[in-house]
């Protein structure tokens, strides 16, 4: 693991809001402060003019901006190969419009602690492998050197044991292992993780989540019942115009965090010389959502039970992302666990995460970087954490079912395994005579093959000829702890063998990613 001379830092890249942090020499992890002085800035992008960009606007500049030149939400599209948009003649992806986030913290933090060089960049659990590589090349485009992509309920579980003065230390204040689930709940994401830890030791047990479920979520569900009243109301859906949606998405955001603390709230919708005084209640509220919370609910359940654990065995329910702050939230999870959340004035649900980040930044910076900038007291508090992670999906192969006659995705490492991970399968050739044989590798669950990922194809050419139907093949897959896949198969009749590296792959080619590189660099970001 190679490091850049210039500061490490942590990075939570999310969908409506991004942060930035680091452990400064006191062993302390700080978000660092954007140049309004606050230390969330806003995942919005507009594209201003030519050659110049704003991120992070405030709420009234985004919603009277032309709709075409706003982009937000972005983290959704990570990993989405046909997503485009057209930007000053050039076609731009996810990965270079969240490169615009990322440089604007960057940009921003390097005005209080100095140059930066490496950074750990958050993903939710449930990002699959195309997505963390997306997220890493769109830190390589924002200048980073990208050392290490961790899991976001991870970082948020280094942040509760540093919180509670646990980290880094032999074991916990009482000498027992601590299990904790994680809940976490952002804009536009949701992961739910149980970890199990001791001073020096974490170990993730089980996880689940979903990318496409997050406090935005919640925020549609007030924009859909506002637009159903003024449809009824006046005869017109302001939906079908892009400047009134991006007003309204706004005031029920707006809406929503006023429900946080009171009982009503009131939003005003102007439409077509039309406007419409809306009355919204928590009650309300809550009803238009229910089914958003149960979905949370239902995964807390199942990855509690992938644990094989009982709700009686958890020390710790901690609530992560902005969109925990909603009451129904930590009301449901009393209800369904019996356990009242982890609240502390220390353990803020915004920046959690990107304080994990920093966390693990200066854990492998104390392993690999003893040169580095971290004081001697805090590097020597840090070198002997060690983490251990389980794969958020499945891993298979394309194979044909005996007894059914199908093609199936045949799981060769389930989820939530603990990593590293190794195992061999004996299968069968399909036809006499066979030339050649080819292991197609697959990420996901679904037993459709399409319906997952392919990684990879591993191939053996030249088999021996008149091979009969049935011969032997011993196939082995291994995930190491950084994430990385390997495949050998070995034709056992003649031994012929073949071996793959399963590199992580992106929707960018490196030649892409070095050209958007230099065409970050021509614009100014405010």
């Amino acid at each position: 693991m190679e490091f850049f001379k210039g500061n490490t830092v942590g990075i939570d890249l999310g969908t409506t809001f991004s942060s930035l942090a680091q452990v400064d020499e006191e062993g302390e992890p700080r978000p660092i402060p954007n140049e309004d002085d606050e230390i969330e800035t806003a995942s919005v992008i507009l594209l201003a003019e030519s050659k110049h960009v704003i991120v992070g606007p405030n709420r009234s500049r985004a919603a009277m901006e032309d709709p075409e030149n706003v982009v937000e939400r972005i983290k959704r599209q990570m990993g989405v190969v046909n997503y485009k948009r057209t930007f000053d003649g050039h076609e731009i992806t996810p990965e270079f419009i969240s490169s615009l986030i990322l440089r604007k913290l960057k940009q921003d933090a390097e005005k209080h602690i100095g140059p930066i060089a490496n950074a750990v960049v958050t993903v939710p659990y449930y990002f699959n492998d195309t997505r963390r590589k997306a997220t890493q090349d769109a830190g390589k485009i924002a200048g980073f050197n990208v050392i290490d992509i961790i899991n976001e309920p991870t970082a948020a579980a280094l942040t509760y044991a540093w919180h509670r003065g646990e980290l880094g230390h032999k074991s916990t204040n009482d000498g027992k292992p601590r299990r904790v689930l994680i809940y976490d709940l952002g804009g536009g994401t949701f992961d739910c993780t149980v970890v199990q830890y001791t001073g020096n030791h974490f170990k993730v047990i089980s996880t689940d989540g979903d990318v496409k479920l997050g406090g935005v979520d919640w925020n549609d569900r007030i924009v859909d019942y506002v637009c159903k009243q003024f449809q009824e109301k006046h005869g017109i859906d302001p939906k079908e115009d892009g400047r009134a949606l991006q007003i309204l998405r706004n005031d029920s955001d707006i809406a929503k965090i006023a429900l946080s603390s009171r009982e009503n709230t009131t939003i005003t919708c102007r439409f077509h010389g039309k406007s419409l005084s809306v009355p919204l209640s928590r009650e309300l509220f809550e009803q238009l959502t229910r089914d958003l919370l149960q979905r949370t609910s239902d995964t807390a359940e199942f990855v509690v039970e992938q644990a094989d654990l009982q709700f009686s065995d958890l020390d710790a329910i901690v609530l992560v992302g902005g969109s925990t702050l909603m009451p129904q939230v930590p009301a449901m999870l009393k209800n369904l666990t019996g356990i009242t959340p982890y609240v502390s004035e220390g353990l803020n649900p915004h920046t959690a995460v990107a304080c994990g980040a920093a966390i693990h930044a200066a854990i492998l910076e104390a392993k690999f970087n003893p040169q580095g900038q971290l004081a001697s007291r805090v590097q020597k508090l840090l070198e002997n954490v060690h983490q251990e992670d389980v794969n958020s999906h499945g891993l298979g192969i394309v194979a044909t079912d005996p007894s059914k006659g199908v093609v199936v995705n045949h799981i060769m490492i389930p989820r939530n395994t603990t990593l590293p991970f190794s195992i061999s399968r004996t299968f069968k050739t399909n036809k006499p005579n066979q030339e050649r044989i080819t292991i197609q590798v697959l990420e996901g669950d679904a037993p459709d093959p399409q319906a997952n990922s392919l990684l990879g194809k591993c191939r053996i050419t030249n088999l021996p000829p008149n091979l009969p139907q049935g011969t032997p093949v011993e196939v082995t897959y291994s995930f190491d702890k950084s994430g990385r896949i390997s495949v050998s198969a070995r034709e056992k009749a003649g031994n012929t063998e073949a071996a793959i590296e399963v590199e992580r792959r992106g929707t960018l080619s490196e030649t892409e990613v070095e050209e958007f590189s230099q065409l970050a660099d021509e614009y100014s970001i405010e």
